[in-house]
């Protein structure tokens, strides 16, 4: 591994070893539908939850270890996906881990109790960890890099889509047969996608099979930090942070582990993760803008179906179908974004754009009200996800750019699980936030009901006469009245606290939308430039 990380300048494979152009988009496909698969599942089940805990006699929160458990058996399988493929062989794994997810998902599907279902979601979650780096490290070197955009653009299409689109297809299998066909489906798509793989997946020459010494405290260590880091994140606004003992040991737990596995990996021969590719800028700054994304795209995606069903009044699957909108804009903009970059224009400005006008979109539900309708809902979610479509696409072909080949299930590894990390905090953030500021709100707008303040008599006395004219006597009148004032009070409390989140995610693209101009802008024709030529690329 030296050596490559040394050499930046490892020229990808000739244009002539490439597959041909059908191939190229079977492989594709191949690895897309395991992908997709894998993906929803992080978000299809949410609104089947009610459902599993009326029908396994649990409650909604005992439920809640069913997501927990698959995102924490996930996250710890990412970092390690490339290690993985270099002792297994790529095709090898991929087809290991999609039978192993069939096979968990077939086992949650038919589950009779809670535990048994969590302990499947473990299953399902270690089976499908790879899948998501590992179909991006193919196409990435199936495509020549002048057609990487292309790649990605079909990678952005399932990646961006998936977790929009998954609420409203967990409520339609929910609602019309059972909760367990939200694990039922993947078996019909998982078995595409095993017969694909085998049919066109094949594990290219310099991809050696690594027989080094295996780093179990390192494994160990990852595993231990990464499951610690999930359940503080997953659990922390219900267990009121560190307020928590619980919450409190997590958090000693995750740094302690993680800051050794980083200090070890560091030093040891034989890495399970590659941190050394974080001495390429251009792919440090990528991942690191790879959090932001995560960060903010899943936290915007918990919080707009929060807020039409709590204050505006829609069902779990209404709510899922009016979030979609997003997925639409940037389905119809990724193939835009991937032939713009393959005509050679500067990724670096594509995605200062995305950034800033997915911030725009943000902002722009920042000014919701009580009042808004589905079409006040639609234009910044079109918005939104149009420009999506040009954040995601240049940065995931920008960031692993000068990345060789042989390393690059290691890069991919490495991205996948900082957009993963990103999207738990920016999960967490977000609801922990909408908490705060609910209390802050509602506080402040308390204080201004006071007996002295002239509109709020007017009003009491307003829906005093019309409870009284109900039928009402005075006294019940009144409580009726200051019950309705303040529920009034309390809704427009929830509503601000929606809208100053929705004002921080779109600060947080303003803000980072210049870092795009630390990474090095690709020529195509030319291999990457090597370190020494670029700065310390």
């Amino acid at each position: 591994m030296a050596s490559l990380i040394a050499n930046p300048g490892s020229s990808p494979p000739p244009a002539e070893a490439y597959l041909p152009p059908r191939e190229r988009w079977l492989v594709a496909a191949a690895v897309m539908s395991a992908a997709v698969m894998e993906l929803l599942d992080t978000s299809v089940v949410n609104v089947s939850l009610p459902h599993i805990a009326g029908n396994l006699s649990a409650t909604v929160t005992e439920t809640t270890w069913v997501l927990t458990s698959y995102l924490v058996a996930n996250a710890i399988v990412l970092p390690i996906a490339g290690w993985l493929a270099s002792r297994l062989g790529r095709r090898r794994l991929l087809m290991a881990a999609i039978l192993g997810f069939i096979a968990a998902s077939f086992l949650c599907g038919i589950a009779p109790s809670l535990p048994l279902l969590v302990a499947f979601r473990v299953l399902q979650g270690l089976s499908g960890g790879s899948l998501q780096p590992l179909s991006r490290a193919i196409l990435l070197e199936t495509f020549p890099r002048e057609k990487r955009g292309q790649a990605m653009s079909l990678w952005g299409a399932g990646i961006v889509t998936a977790p929009i689109l998954a609420p409203l297809l967990g409520g339609w299998l929910t609602t019309d047969f059972s909760w367990r066909w939200v694990f039922f489906i993947n078996l019909p798509v998982g078995l595409f996608g095993l017969t694909m793989i085998s049919l066109f997946i094949h594990d290219p020459a310099y991809l050696r099979r690594r027989r080094g010494p295996i780093d179990g405290w390192g494994l160990g260590m990852l595993a231990l930090g990464i499951a610690a880091l999930q359940i503080m994140l997953d659990k922390g606004q219900e267990a009121d942070w560190f307020g928590s003992h619980y919450i409190a040991v997590l958090a000693v737990l995750a740094a302690i582990m993680l800051a050794a596995f980083i200090v070890r990996e560091s030093v040891i021969p034989h890495p399970v993760v590659h941190l050394a590719l974080f001495r390429y800028r251009t792919f440090a700054v990528g991942a690191c803008l790879s959090f932001v994304l995560g960060f903010v795209l899943f936290g915007s995606l918990v919080l707009l179906p929060l807020l039409m069903q709590t204050l505006l009044g829609f069902n779990a699957l209404q709510a899922g179908a009016w979030t979609s909108p997003r997925g639409l804009g940037s389905l119809l903009f990724m193939p835009v974004a991937g032939w713009l970059i393959g005509r050679g224009f500067d990724q670096r400005r594509l995605l200062l754009a995305g950034f800033l006008v997915a911030g725009f979109g943000l902002y722009l539900f920042s000014k919701l009200n009580l009042e808004t309708g589905v079409w006040n809902l639609l234009w910044p979610q079109l918005v939104m996800g149009s420009a999506l479509a040009f954040t995601f696409v240049p940065l995931s072909t920008m960031t692993v750019d000068p990345i060789p080949n042989p390393e690059m299930g290691f890069a991919t590894s490495i991205t996948s699980v900082m957009r993963n990390i990103g999207a738990s905090v920016g999960i967490s953030f977000t609801t922990t936030l909408l908490a705060r500021r609910e209390q802050f709100h509602q506080t402040r707008l308390a204080a201004r009901l006071t007996p002295q303040n002239p509109q709020l008599r007017q009003r009491l006395a307003l829906l005093g006469r019309l409870f009284r004219h109900a039928g009402l006597p005075a006294p019940a009148a009144r409580q009726h009245a200051l019950a309705l004032l303040y529920a009034g009070v309390l809704r427009q409390s929830i509503l601000l606290s929606y809208l100053d989140d929705f004002f921080l995610l779109a600060l947080v693209f303003f803000l980072v939308a210049p870092l795009v101009f630390l990474m090095r802008r690709i020529h195509y024709g030319a291999p990457p430039a090597r370190a020494a030529a670029s700065g310390g690329e």
